[in-house]
């Protein structure tokens, strides 16, 4: 451990100061509450998004497609171009899907797995050679629980989720040795825009909402700060001996 990590350990109210920071899908639900923490812990963080309008104030705002190798590529050279390396990076944009094998078409599983999974390969192969020459970096990929257990209606979601857990612990035991850190998040049911739209766009958008809440044994869904608040632990330096894990933060869902 390093005298700055070691400094840093106690997790003040700074404790991404001088760090750089990317973060996708950064305009809204957990992508924006992690933007909002890691600079209000000093980091400079650039906030990527399909329209990064709404992106918290401070951050540096980029229109990225996660599943576009070139938006992609040009996110990392503009993180390279005003800090001269990338700290954290934070893959975290996704998009929901609600059909089953039967129905899901193969337009919808490719630009589910297209966003979900390809889009993370893209953001860690173009950051890490950066993380590399530095000799020390931090990625945290949201996946889901839906990756670990199985949920109705949810086939190429639970594919793409499943899919970055695998991809997390490779890129871990690959580059250990070379100072990297690769871990995952595992939310449960969050009270996200994509649940605020999936709610809006049932039968019974309350009972719907007591079916997914009932789900977590805490009896309520999770807010996007609290897993926001797991990405950062996981990319600080509290963290120094963590790497290709998962960290579910699903209010028991998974325990039942």
């Amino acid at each position: 451990m390093t005298t700055e990590q070691a400094e840093n350990l106690g997790g003040g109210a700074r404790r991404f100061a001088g760090r750089v920071v990317v973060v996708t899908g950064a305009a809204s639900g957990i992508g924006w509450q992690m933007a909002r923490r890691f600079h209000e812990e000093g980091a400079a963080v650039l906030a990527a998004d399909l329209d990064p309008a709404n992106v918290p104030a401070g951050t540096e705002p980029l229109a990225v497609d996660v599943s576009a190798p070139a938006d992609v590529e040009a996110m990392v050279a503009r993180a390279i171009e005003l800090h001269g390396r990338i700290d954290v990076l934070c893959n975290n944009a996704g998009i929901g899907s609600g059909t089953d094998v039967v129905d899901c078409t193969l337009e919808e599983w490719n630009r589910v797995l297209g966003v979900n999974a390809t889009g993370v390969f893209l953001g860690m192969r173009c950051a890490l050679p950066h993380m590399l020459a530095a000799g020390r970096g931090a990625i945290v990929n949201t996946a889901s629980v839906a990756g670990m257990v199985g949920l109705r209606n949810r086939a190429a979601y639970s594919a793409s989720k499943g899919a970055v857990i695998a991809l997390t612990k490779q890129v871990a035991v690959q580059w250990a040795d070379a100072g990297i850190r690769v871990n995952c998040i595992c939310p449960g049911t969050v009270d996200s825009p994509w649940v605020q739209r999936l709610l809006a766009d049932s039968d019974d958008p309350d009972e719907e909402r007591r079916r997914l809440v009932g789900r977590q044994l805490v009896g309520r869904l999770g807010s996007p700060q609290e897993v926001a608040e797991a990405a950062l632990y996981l990319a600080s330096d509290a963290a120094a001996f963590v790497t290709g894990t998962e960290l579910v933060i699903d209010g028991g869902l998974t325990a039942a």
